[in-house]
């Protein structure tokens, strides 16, 4: 008990140090410092101690009395109540201090960097922050914390392929993804900030960043060359990640996979290099950027163009049945290539197929999800983006091809075919 006293002492100092700073002389100064702060603290830590919930409660109140009575004395011409909340919260953060003193403390700190952070915050809503930038981030607050719980979590529409919650997801992933890379252009300018935020969004999807570097490309044709490097980028996540599944799922696969990986990989890489180069060579008069930091409208065409693929390889597996592995993996490609990975590499970990055998099914998914991604850039980024990223993933996906012919794989795809 005497640790979590000390704890609450800690915090009133703390908050009340800073308080202190900015509490002014004379008749103008504010009516807590770094005292009042330390010994609320404790009222609230030896108040909940000695007579738990109630008498915090009390202690709080009162806390509240004396707050507004000073505030009323000494704040005639400030409608300031920085400091009089902070005393409150800092009585609270004293009696939660007697059960939970790591998230205590954890919360004394945040409410100090807030208040030491003042200037710089005001200064960023004011200043920095655009009307347009606030209503993005409210569309994208309400997206998740309002829409996302209600929607439902079950299979529905044609064929059961629709699950509403997992779509809902995407949109969101779609404009926080367009949402760090506005983030990362403001930062380093268009010429750096999408090719770099395009390969690390690769990593949460690749087909979603391609959306997004469409949409940002088709407002912006200035940072065209850019988008298309963004977008082409992120096919080297692709390319690791499918690395990485398969080596924690079966390494033998990984093996027989290493060279037409590799293959895809380099090609991705020297692709998106080559439009990076051009979108540095590129003069932008106006680097520092504002607008808007994603398009709601962009995002849901995505869900509804990957919606479409859903239900158009379930009819297809309901027509045609399921004709074979390659045809499985080929379908789940098409929306996600890590997943189609997977199945086929378990098939090869529990022996039920040889790893020389998973590569033909595996290149499909990544063919199938070229696909899916050639149909994305065609309807989010228009004509120009669409002529400079296709050829980029058509490329990839060659580049994967060959490395499988250059592992002695022609004659089993030969006898496939």
């Amino acid at each position: 008990m005497i640790l979590n006293l000390v704890v609450a002492l800690g915090i009133g100092l703390l908050i009340g140090a800073e308080r202190e700073r900015r509490k002014g002389v004379g008749l103008s100064r504010a009516p807590a410092g770094i005292r009042t702060f330390a010994i609320a603290s404790l009222a609230g830590a030896i108040s909940f101690i000695a007579g738990g919930e109630v008498l915090l409660a009390t202690a709080t109140a009162g806390i509240i009395l004396l707050t507004a009575v000073g505030y009323w004395r000494a704040h005639e011409d400030d409608p300031g109540l920085t400091t009089e909340v902070a005393l409150i919260v800092t009585t609270l953060l004293g009696g939660l201090s007697t059960q939970k003193p790591a998230m205590a403390a954890g919360l004394a700190v945040t409410v100090a960097i807030l208040l030491v952070a003042r200037s710089r915050l005001h200064r960023f809503v004011r200043s920095v922050l655009t009307k347009d930038e606030l209503d993005d981030a409210l569309i994208f607050a309400g997206a998740t914390l309002i829409v996302l719980p209600l929607v439902p979590d079950q299979a529905m529409g044609p064929y059961g392929a629709l699950n509403p919650h997992s779509i809902w997801i995407l949109v969101i992933l779609v404009m926080a993804i367009s949402a760090a890379g506005y983030i990362v252009v403001r930062m380093l300018g268009a010429r750096f900030g999408l090719p770099i935020s395009g390969l690390a969004s690769g990593f949460i999807s690749s087909t979603a960043t391609i959306s997004a570097m469409g949409a940002r490309a088709q407002r912006d044709t200035g940072v065209l060359a850019a988008a298309v490097a963004g977008a082409v980028l992120s096919t080297v996540a692709t390319v690791i990640q499918m690395a990485l599944v398969l080596a924690a799922t079966s390494v033998a696969t990984l093996r027989v996979l290493s060279v037409p990986l590799i293959c895809a990989g380099v090609a991705a890489i020297v692709y998106g290099v080559v439009f990076t180069v051009l979108a540095l060579r590129q003069k932008s008069a106006n680097e520092a950027q504002s607008g808007r930091a994603f398009s709601l409208l962009t995002a849901l065409g995505f869900a509804l163009t990957l919606s479409c693929i859903l239900v158009a390889s379930a009819a297809l597996r309901e027509w045609f049945g399921e004709t074979g592995v390659i045809v499985a993996a080929a379908l789940a490609g098409s929306v996600d290539t890590h997943s189609a990975a997977i199945s086929v590499a378990s098939l090869v970990a529990s022996g039920k197929m040889s790893a020389a055998d998973a590569v033909f099914p595996i290149l499909a998914g990544l063919s199938t999800n070229t696909v899916s991604k050639i149909l994305l850039a065609s309807t989010s980024g228009g004509r120009s983006f669409a002529l400079r990223v296709i050829p980029g993933l058509i490329f990839v996906a060659l580049a994967a091809w060959a490395g499988a012919m250059m592992i002695g794989f022609d004659a089993r795809l030969a006898a496939v075919l």
